[in-house]
Order: structure tokens, then sequence, then C-alpha cells
């Protein structure tokens, strides 16, 4: 019995070698009558043909399966989950694998464009024969004689021709994908990535186009319906020649019935049934239409990155190591883009639509006015603006420029451009800084006109007052001396810490106390700083990306939001209560919040070209900038008019139905520290008190001794000459008085005078030189602030 056995299996592995020896030798057989008939008919161009099979073996072997998956659409989802955009690739497709293809579509693709598909090995010989036989006939290509592998071919390495080299050349790509496959795989490929008319590459994109429905839903007549369109999209298009996919459907339900795959009864409901279209809309797949898009897809790309291994730097040694970092960057950013926008994944992102659609509103309407027009038909004028979540770090809404409907947003101006930041940026590297340095809101501190400083905006000086008040006024003179102490390269260091990527040598001087920076900051940088000052001086990285899942349901990345130290706790309190003071009193008292406590900075750039406002409540940092692309002065532009208007008007909104929230107080605010201020002063009034007492004695004594000696003189002039030094006395007391009052007096008016003066308008630095905008152009140079 077990001879038997053997005997059987020598028998099969026999046939087998004989199976593939005659394929083989049917293929060398094909390529020498090719061979032939090109030198007979064609004047010797046999050595072409060996060239065009070289180069499709090599073909075959440079590609691998990533070439059959379709460019899929990738998706963009909001914080709940619902979708904000898909982003179409060159083909707007879902891919299907073969196991989830339904069985109707594998009979009638095959039963209309390739019967012999499992009985053949890449080409149908005889069709083939054919072919040529017409080129020769008619000396062009007539007849088709394609197989599925060889249309697969055509979609996937060849262009559109009518040559004879080019039927060679496919016919060469068959044979070696066939050696490589499976007929399942070729299936698969072929139907994922087939033209079914109308932008619908694949059955699935062909299916929810045409049925809005998914592929295990769709009866064998919708079936035969799709099937009928690839062979020619044009002529078969079930938009506007469906008279002809009827046709064509119910020649595949005949070629079915025939093959036994259906039976009568489901051919004849099959060719009765009416067939109701879902009308295809015009896609475009080529623009991102709105600023959320773009962020999304900049954070979603560096996510891939990050998953790659790759790790971010801000800040280079040297020029060259710099230039090495981009050139890795740039290539690892452009392969995962790539794969992102055609890799068919889900963005789920934290921005909030409402939040978002409010923003975008508010700073489209507060620019209403301005309708000038550049070049490309941009607004001259622009505004962006970022909202951070102070309770998760992440973004929630993010403007990057005023909406256009025409506009396809390449640059967004929240994260892409750079510009002057002027005084809003005082206290990140100037007064937190000091703070963790010895400072403190009643600092006394100088403001005065002095050489190879700064003037004021208004050029006016207060002199010798508390350090709150100075930086609610913003004034420029007290900021770069107190920067000269904290030092610029201690100022700048936090910034780098944040990751400010703008930041290069030149910009460590006394300048950029008021903003005076070479290239800028962004808005979506001067948000995430303002949002640590409210996080006790932990900054969390701005990001928008809670998790991307592939094509497969696959979650690739899943943020975690990481803290990072910057400042010292009870500095960032202090700098947070100081900055309540600006809303209360300062450049930013117009801008307050009716209902809650909040904190912000105004920031005002030199002849008016950038105007800033950040500020932010227990809930949300909002950080706004408005000017020109190409810096220009803006008439009445400052921190607190435009840019101060969006932030009110849009952080008004947002803040409507939340309970007012007051910030955490600051250590000499601390309960400890009110006892212990409350005990010191309850011990200088006793001291007060027992001098007082001390002095009393004194006087008693002094007037016990006056008394015995008036007692000896007896002269009745004596009483009128008291009572007139007593009179004279009341009329010293009420003339050191009315000085008093009239020295209180002007004080009183100077401080209303410098407050006025101050009042005025916003704080605007006085140091000379223009702003820069770092993507979109402009002056380079110091900058001036609020």
């Amino acid at each position: 019995m077990a001879k038997r056995t053997d005997k059987r299996k020598k028998k099969t592995k026999k046939k087998h070698r004989f199976f593939w020896f005659l394929i083989k030798l049917q293929i060398v057989l094909m390529v020498v009558v090719l061979a032939g008939f090109g030198y007979y008919y064609f004047g010797g161009y046999a050595t072409e043909v060996q060239a065009l099979k070289e180069k499709a073996v090599q073909t075959v072997a440079d590609s691998d399966d990533s070439i059959f998956i379709p460019s899929q659409t990738c998706s963009v989802y909001d914080k709940d989950g619902k979708l904000i955009s898909e982003r179409k690739g060159t083909k707007d497709a879902q891919y299907v694998k073969y196991e989830d293809i339904p069985q109707d579509f594998i009979t009638a693709i095959i039963s209309i464009e390739d019967k012999k598909f499992y009985r053949h090995h890449g080409v149908d010989f005889k069709a083939v024969m054919r072919a040529v036989k017409a080129r020769v006939t008619h000396g062009r290509i007539t007849q088709g004689g394609s197989t599925i592998t060889m249309q697969l071919a055509k979609l996937m390495y060849l262009n559109p021709d009518d040559t004879w080299q080019y039927k060679v050349e496919q016919m060469f790509l068959a044979i070696e994908l066939e050696g490589r496959y499976s007929k399942e795989k070729i299936l698969e490929f072929y139907l994922n990535n087939v033209y079914f008319a109308n932008g619908y590459y694949g059955i699935d994109a062909a299916c929810r186009g045409y049925f809005n429905c998914d592929l295990k839903d769709l009866d064998v007549s919708q079936v035969a319906f799709l099937c009928a369109i690839p062979n020619s999209p044009t002529y078969y298009d079930p938009v506007t020649n469906i008279d002809h996919t009827l046709k064509r459907r119910d020649l595949i339900l005949q070629n079915m019935k025939d093959d036994g795959k259906i039976t009568q009864e489901q051919y004849y409901e099959a060719t009765k049934e009416d067939i109701e279209l879902n009308r295809p809309k015009k896609k475009n797949t080529d623009k991102i239409n709105n600023y959320v898009d773009t962020y999304a897809y900049y954070c979603a790309t560096r996510a891939l990155m990050e998953q790659e291994g790759f790790t971010f730097q801000y800040y280079f040694d040297s020029d060259e190591e710099k230039k090495a970092y981009n050139e890795q960057y740039d290539e690892l950013y452009a392969a995962c883009q790539k794969k992102l926008y055609s890799g068919g994944y889900k963005i789920y992102t934290t921005i909030d639509m409402d939040k978002q659609k409010k923003l975008q509103s508010t700073v489209d309407d507060t620019l209403a006015g301005f309708t000038e027009k550049n070049d490309d038909g941009t607004y001259n004028m622009q505004g962006a603006a970022v909202t951070i979540d102070n309770n998760t770090g992440y973004v929630v809404a993010i403007v990057g420029g005023r909406d256009q409907d025409f506009n396809s947003y390449t640059l967004n101006r929240a994260f892409q451009s750079h510009r002057q930041p002027g005084s809003s940026i005082k206290p990140l590297i100037v007064y937190t800084p000091a703070f963790e340095r010895g400072y403190d809101p009643n600092t006394i501190v100088d403001d005065h006109k002095f050489e190879g400083g700064p003037s004021n905006a208004t050029n006016t000086y207060a002199g010798k007052i508390p350090l709150r008040y100075a930086v609610a006024k913003s004034l420029n003179t007290v900021a770069w001396q107190v920067y000269e102490q904290v030092t610029p390269k201690v100022g700048l260091q936090y910034l780098k810490n944040m990751n400010f990527s703008s930041i290069v040598k030149d910009d460590y001087t006394l300048a950029t106390s008021l903003g005076g920076f070479t290239k800028g900051v962004s808005p979506l940088e001067m948000a995430s700083a303002y949002a640590a000052l409210e996080n006790d001086g932990m900054f969390r990285q701005p990001n928008c990306i809670k998790s991307i899942v592939d094509a497969d349901e696959n979650v690739v990345y899943s943020s975690q939001m990481a803290e990072v130290s910057i400042y010292e706790k009870d500095a960032t309190r202090t700098m947070t209560d100081v900055l309540t003071t600006v809303m209360d009193s300062g450049t930013g008292a117009a801008l307050k919040l009716s209902n809650m406590p909040c904190a912000g900075k105004t920031g005002t750039t030199n002849d008016h070209k950038d105007g800033w406002f950040v500020g932010y409540t227990r809930y949300y940092t909002t950080s706004v900038w408005v000017g020109c692309d190409y810096p220009k002065s803006i008439s009445n532009l400052s921190g607190s008019t435009y840019p101060g208007q969006i932030w009110k008007a849009y952080m008004s909104a947002i803040h409507e139905n939340l309970d007012p929230m007051d910030f955490l107080p600051y250590a000499k605010l601390s309960d400890e520290f009110i006892q212990k201020e409350q005990e010191e002063e309850s011990q200088k009034e006793q001291e007060r008190e027992d001098q007082k007492d001390s002095e009393a004695e004194k006087d008693s004594e002094a007037d016990q001794k006056d008394s015995e000696k008036d007692e000896t003189k007896k002269e009745p002039a004596d009483t009128n000459t008291s009572d007139k030094n007593n009179n004279s006395e009341d009329t010293n007391v009420s003339d050191d008085s009315q000085n008093n009052d009239q020295n209180n007096n002007q004080d009183n008016n100077q401080d209303n005078d410098n407050s006025d003066s101050n009042n005025s308008g916003d704080d605007q630095d006085n140091t000379g030189g223009d702003d820069t905008s770092g993507d979109t152009g402009g002056d380079s140079g110091e900058n001036t602030g609020e």
C-alpha cells in the first residue's frame, strides 16, 4: 500500500514538472514567435522586443505591494468624532481585501472581462495572436485581447498607447505579475484600482458613489451594473449613458447564468430591476479648504515622524548641523505626509468646531472693513488666532487668516508665519524671570529716559513707581532695565525651552525685551507660552491630535500630553496677578471680560505694523495677531484695537455659560503670608504706641517744668502771650496741612497725567527699526512693543 502511494506521489510530481515545463515552453515559443514577427514585419526589431522583456522583468522586481494600494481618503474629525473634512488622493477609494469582496463581484468581472482568467498565466496567446495579426493588417492595434492581469499591468505601470511596443511590454508585465502573485491577489489589486467613471477608483468607491451603501449590501443586478463600467468608463458611464450600462449589465447577467453562477429566476429578476443611482457630486481632490486641515495634517505628519523615531530639534550649534537636520527632516516629512495623504488614515483632533467657527467669524467680522487685496486675491489686512484649552493643553481652535471662498489656504499664519510680538513678549522673557530672581509687584523701579535706551509710547515718564504699574502701563524703559538685570541669555532660554523655533544669535540683545526679534514668533507659540503661565509654569507642546487610525482600524498614534517645567510656580502666579492689573487699569482695561477673571498683555510694533493681544482665563488661552503679510503701517492698529477687540468678543462668547473662576493666589497673598504680615503690622503698631507714650511722658515732664517757672513770674500778659502762640500753632498746623494737601494734589495730578498719557494709546516701543514677517517677507530690525 505504501509503495502504491509513493508511486502516485512520483507520478503527481512528474505531471507537475511537466505542466510547468509546458508553460515555460509556451512563454519561450511566444517570445520566439513575437521576435519572428517583429523581425519579419518590423524590420529586425527583435532586439527591441528583448529589451521590452528585460524592462518588464525589472519593473515588477522593483515594485512592491504598496503600488497596488490606491490613494485612499484621509479623514479629519473634531473632538466629538464628527467628520470635519476629507482629503481625496489621486484615487478616491477605500481598499478592500480579497476575502471581503462579494463572490458575485468575482464571478461577474471574470465573466465579462476574462473568461480564461483561471486557465492562463497572464496572457491569452490566441487573443494576442489576433492582436498581432490586426497590427499587421491595419498598421495599428485594433483588437484588445487583454486579460485582467494585462489590464492590471496597464493600470499600474503604463501610459496609454496603441503601438505594438506597448502591447508587447504589457504582455511581459502580465507574465511577471502572474509569476509573483496569486490569482486572488491579482483580482484584489485589479478591483481596487480599476476606474468606474466619475472619479471613482475601485469597487468600494464605486459602490458608495453610485448606490451609497456597503459592498455587502449590493444585489446581483447592482454588481453586474458596476462591472459593466470598466471596459469603457466613458461609453458605459451610468450618469451620461445609462442605457449602454444597462445593456452591458444584462450581458454580464446572461454570462453568469450560462456559467451556472445564477439561476434563470435570478437572471430574470435582475434584468427587470430598476437601477436608482445616487448622483455623484463633483469632487475636489487637491485643495485643503480650511485652517483646521492645514494644522491637523501638520500635527499628524509630525506624529507619524515621531512614530518613526525622529527627534525634533529647534536649535543648533552650527549651520552645518542645521542643514543636515533640515535635509533629514524634509525627507521624512515628505514621506510621512505622502503616507498620510494616501493611506486612508483617520485623524481624530481636539478641535471644537463651535469655537472654531466663532473664532473665524470674529476675525472676519472685525477686519471686514479692510477690503484691499494683494495681487493673488487674498486680503491685504490679515489676522490669525489660536485657542488652547488650559485644562488639557490641546489646541481647540486655530485661524490662519481671513476666510475667502476661493482660497486654498496654503498659508496658515497661526503657525507658519512669524512676526514681531511687541510688548506681548515682556511677561515671558522679562518679568516672569525677574519674579524668579527676587522682584515682586511692589518693587520700586525708575521710569526715566536714559542714553541708549528706549522711549515710552507717550514720551512721558513716571519716575519712581511700583513694578506692577510699569507692567500695567507697559513702560518700555522699565522693561529694558529689568531685562538688563535678567540678561538676554537667560530671558531667551525660556523661549528656547518652549521650542520657539525662530530664535537666532542676533536676538541676544536688550531690544528683544520690547519684541525686537530678527524673525519673530507665531501666534501658536505665544498661545502655548501664555498657557504655561496659567499652568503654574508647566509647558505643553501645542498639538491638536488625539489619535490617528490607519485604514485597517489600527491605532497608530495616541497623544500623551507631556509637561515640562519652564517657570517657578510662584513666579507665574505673580505674573498672572500683575497681568490682571493690565486688564483692570492698564493698556487692556477696555478688554476686560465682564464676568470672568482674566489676564493679558497687549503688543504693538514700531509704526503700528503688527498688533497683538494674548490673554487667558482659568479655562482658555487665546492669542491674536493682526497685520499685513507684507508689513506696512496701519492707522489705529495696536494691541488694544483690532487684536484686542477680536480677543474680547471671542473670549466673551466662549465663556458665556461658564462659572467665574478666580486665578490661584501667589505666595505673597497666601494665608500664611497674610498672617505674617498682620503679625508684623501689629508689632509695628505696638512699637508706634509705645513711642507715643514715651513722647507723651516727656512732654508731660516738660510742661510741669514750664508750669513751675510760670508760677514764679505771675505777670498778667503771660496768658495773652500763650493765646497768641496757640493761635500761631493753629495757623502753622493749618499751613502745614494745606501744604501737604497741595503736595498730595500735585502727586495725584502727576499720577493722573501719567495715567492719562499712558492710557491715550497702547504702549509702543520706540527703539527704531521695523518688524519681520518670517515666512511672508518684511523688514528686519528691532521691534517696538506695547
